[in-house]
């Protein structure tokens, strides 16, 4: 793999963090939460996944960016006042929040792959970490509401699609020795345009139980 490391532009890392807090802020909000609570699952699902990729997967040896880096926690905030001022209107913009997450999931399921690479773990377990990264924002958020993840149910290929993205980044970077920026650009393409047909075409998931069946 090559040593240097391509970076996500931090208007993109912060348009995608805002995107995942808000609908943090939006099952918040659909809950009857007040502000505090909606701010806290936007938090929980806006940073969730890389608070766990660098607490619990790979040790920098300092604080996380995502919270020695304030503009992070500015995002947060402001998702949680515009998810409180527009309440249920902003599934005027579900399409928009959808393209947006859907370019998000496969670049951070890029990026959580690449840094762990980069700190010596094995590939599939740096695999493991690029798909927690790109939706453990949503488990998080899953968890602190008591609900059952619906990382865990059928339903349509997110989960997968980090998968998708994650494994194209490896075969990409480690088989086929591609620069991490070109790979990361091609693996983000794959895990969108993926992620975008199982939504039009709505691909879904089938319980163990109906494929045994």
């Amino acid at each position: 793999m090559h040593n240097a490391a391509f970076q996500l532009p931090v208007w993109f890392d912060l348009g995608a963090t805002f995107a995942f807090a808000l609908t943090g802020a939006i099952a918040a909000i659909h809950r009857g939460y007040d502000i505090v609570g909606v701010f806290f699952l936007a938090l929980a699902s806006g940073l969730g996944g890389g608070l766990i990729r660098d607490g619990v997967f790979i040790s920098g040896g300092g604080p996380t960016p995502l919270l020695s880096d304030p503009r992070y926690i500015e995002v947060v905030v402001a998702a949680t006042v515009a998810g409180a001022l527009l309440g249920r209107h902003i599934k005027r913009f579900h399409r928009v929040i959808a393209v947006i997450d859907a370019l998000g999931l496969g670049a951070y399921a890029a990026f959580g792959v690449q840094k762990s690479l980069h700190a010596g773990l094995a590939v599939p377990a740096a695999i493991l970490v690029g798909v927690v990264n790109a939706s453990g924002g949503g488990l998080l958020r899953d968890v602190l509401t008591g609900e059952e993840p619906l990382v865990f149910k059928p339903g349509q290929f997110y989960v997968l699609a980090a998968v998708v993205g994650a494994v194209a980044f490896v075969f990409f970077t480690v088989s086929l020795e591609f620069a991490p920026t070109p790979a990361a650009i091609a693996s983000v393409a794959l895990t969108f345009v993926f992620r975008m047909l199982s939504i039009v075409l709505n691909w879904r998931t089938a319980p163990v139980s109906a494929i045994n069946g």
